[in-house]
C-alpha cells in the first residue's frame, strides 16, 4: 500500500503514462475559439454530446466575428441538447462580441482575460490555456477532484484547494498531460458510481492506495 504522497506521485506518473501515453483533447475543435466554445458547452454535459452539436454550430459560425452576428435564438436551437441552453447561447453570443471589440477577434492567452468572458469559469479558462496555448495548467473537473480525494492527495475541501494541492505535488511539465490522463482513468475505471474503496480488481490503480475515502465531499465547481 502507498501511504507517502511522494510515493503516490511517482506511482501515478509512471502508471498513468503506461495506460494513456497519448492524450488527445476529448472535445473536437480547430482553434482556440472553437475549443473555448466547446469547453463552455461541456458544463453539465458529456463531451460526446458536445461533439455531436459543435459541427453544426461551427458550420453556422466558426469565429467570433461570424458568431456575434447570429441571433441568440439561432445559437440556442443548435446547442439545446447540451443543457443550460439559454444561458450558454447568451454567453457564446456575448463573449464573441467581446472578443471582437476588445481582443481583435482573438482568444486572449491570458487567464484573467479568459475568466472575464461571459460563461467562462476558472476551469474552462485553464483548459483553454493548457490545450490551446500550451501554458502549464491543471484544470480540475469532477473526475480529478474525486480521484484526488480517493488517492489521498488532497483534503477535498474545495476544487480550488484540490488544484493547488495537485500543482504542488506534480511537476509543472506534466500538468497539461496529467490532467487528461486522470480524467481518462476516472471515466474508464473509477467512476463516481463505483464508490471505489481500493478493493475492486476492476480498478487497476486504486488497490495500491491506503486510507482512501469511502465517499467524496461534495463541493461547488470552480
Amino acid at each position: 500500500m502507498l501511504t507517502r504522497k511522494a510515493d503516490k506521485v511517482e506511482f501515478l506518473l509512471q502508471e498513468l503514462e503506461k495506460l494513456y501515453p497519448e492524450t488527445p483533447v476529448p472535445l473536437d475543435h480547430s482553434d482556440a475559439y472553437t475549443l473555448l466554445v466547446a469547453v463552455l458547452l461541456s458544463a453539465q454535459c458529456t463531451d460526446e454530446r458536445v461533439n455531436q452539436v459543435t459541427p453544426e454550430l461551427f458550420r453556422m459560425a466558426g469565429d467570433p466575428e461570424s458568431m456575434r452576428t447570429v441571433k441568440v435564438e439561432e445559437i440556442l436551437a443548435v446547442i439545446r441538447p447540451c443543457g443550460l441552453g439559454p444561458q450558454k447561447a447568451k454567453a457564446i453570443h456575448k463573449l464573441s462580441d467581446i472578443l471582437v471589440e476588445k481582443f481583435g477577434g482573438e482568444v486572449p492567452a491570458d487567464l484573467a482575460d479568459l475568466e472575464s468572458l461571459p460563461g467562462v469559469g476558472h476551469k474552462t479558462a485553464q483548459v483553454v490555456m493548457a490545450q490551446a496555448f500550451g501554458q502549464p495548467s491543471f484544470p480540475v473537473d469532477t473526475h480529478i477532484h474525486r480521484l484526488a480525494q480517493r488517492w489521498g492527495l488532497t483534503n477535498g475541501k474545495s476544487v480550488l484547494q484540490t488544484e493547488k494541492d495537485l500543482k504542488r505535488l506534480f511537476p509543472e511539465g506534466r500538468w497539461n498531460k496529467l490532467h487528461l490522463q486522470i480524467i481518462f482513468y476516472g471515466r474508464q475505471f473509477c467512476t463516481a458510481r463505483t464508490r471505489c474503496n481500493g478493493s475492486t480488481t476492476a480498478c487497476p490503480l486504486c488497490p495500491r492506495f491506503n486510507g482512501m475515502r469511502k465517499s467524496e465531499k461534495k463541493t461547488r465547481k470552480a
